[in-house]
């Protein structure tokens, strides 16, 4: 019986862990990882350029979340028009409203970095289930 020592009387465990084996296998691996790197092709990505974006509607619905959690709703781009605060239940309904029956009309949800996530995503599962298409995050630079 392997790792098993008699000496005297009584058996004894072979308390000594055996690395050949454990090198062996790391070896083998070494190797075929060494020979098969080489032929590993590099994939090509094709990524979109700046100048080949599409430039951003000038009429968008946004969802303002505030720190505490406070919901409000404006149209960017259009001139006037302040954040009209509004509950989670009454977010879609407002939404829609704001839309005017156009339901490609984008929607984005802006929200302080301090915000807790779970507002936010709170905000655009009410929007998904009531079947507003286009729900994106805003992304402001340089902050």
């Amino acid at each position: 019986m392997p790792g098993v020592v008699h000496r005297g009387r009584g058996r004894r465990a072979m308390n000594e862990i055996n690395m050949v084996p454990f090198i062996d296998v790391m070896l083998v691996l070494l190797i075929i990882f060494m020979v098969t790197a080489p032929l590993i092709t590099a994939g090509v990505v094709d990524l979109p350029t700046v100048g080949a974006a599409r430039q951003a509607d000038a009429r968008v619905v946004e969802v303002i979340v505030e720190r505490d959690g406070r919901l409000a709703v404006r149209v960017r781009g259009a001139e006037g028009t302040e954040p009209r605060p509004v509950t989670r239940g009454e977010l879609a309904a407002r939404v829609r409203e704001l839309q005017g029956g156009a339901a490609d009309m984008p929607v984005v949800i802006s929200a302080d970095r301090r915000v807790e996530y779970d507002a936010v995503m709170g905000a655009m599962r009410v929007l998904q289930r009531a079947g507003v298409q286009r729900v994106g995050l805003s992304v402001a630079q340089g902050r």
